[in-house]
């Protein structure tokens, strides 16, 4: 997998329905222990609440997990879980907290309820798309930085830092798919003096 989509910040958004409160968390999470840690936060936060539903799913080995959390079955976990599907996430964890506003929704108002509240959430938090990408390092003069700057930023790719010293190093990352052209170009400005170094990969947001 190139690539895969997930949400830019952890943010919230709220929703109120016949006096019951609901509000959405969201939050880009790496492992199951990063996202079982934000629910216990925000249960944490909001223990005073009548529920704390959650669903998460991790790219790694492509685990997810939802709870209902006391709410009758199937009408708050799984509908939020479908929200994070419908809109092929993953990496990403969402938490609904409600606040009983004392008149009852019944099962289609709750499903409802749920899903509207975490697609706010998904929304707030703002979709982007990760991609695969090459880390990469290279070393010029300064008389061919300013060039050099340029063929890296007109081509897809991310600078990251600079280092000055005796030569400039540059370091950033640009979608795997692009590295080579991007290289070869590198390579003909300078008449083969310098060329790009992969260092690593990693996903990230271009």
């Amino acid at each position: 997998m190139n690539s895969y989509f997930t949400v830019e910040k952890e943010t919230n958004a709220e929703y109120e329905i016949k006096r019951s409160r609901f509000i959405g968390y969201i939050k880009p999470v790496k492992t199951k222990e990063e996202a079982e840690s934000f629910v216990a936060s925000i249960k944490q936060k909001h223990y005073d609440a009548r529920h704390n539903v959650f669903a998460y799913k991790i790219r790694q080995d492509n685990f997810k997990r939802y709870s209902d959390d006391g709410e009758p079955q199937g009408t708050a976990g799984v509908p939020v879980l479908d929200v994070i599907e419908k809109n092929d996430l993953t990496d990403v964890c969402i938490v609904v907290t409600r606040y009983f506003g004392g008149i009852l929704l019944g099962g289609g108002g709750l499903v409802r309820a749920y899903s509207h509240t975490a697609s706010l959430a998904v929304e707030a938090g703002k979709k982007i798309e990760m991609s695969l990408c090459a880390c990469f390092e290279i070393k010029c003069d300064y008389s061919f930085f300013g060039k050099l700057n340029s063929l890296i930023e007109e081509n897809g790719g991310i600078i990251e830092n600079f280092e000055f010293l005796d030569d400039v190093c540059v370091t950033g990352y640009i979608p795997e798919d692009l590295f080579s052209s991007l290289d070869s170009k590198i390579v003909e400005a300078s008449a083969g003096d310098y060329k790009l170094t992969e260092k690593d990969k990693k996903f990230a947001k271009i």
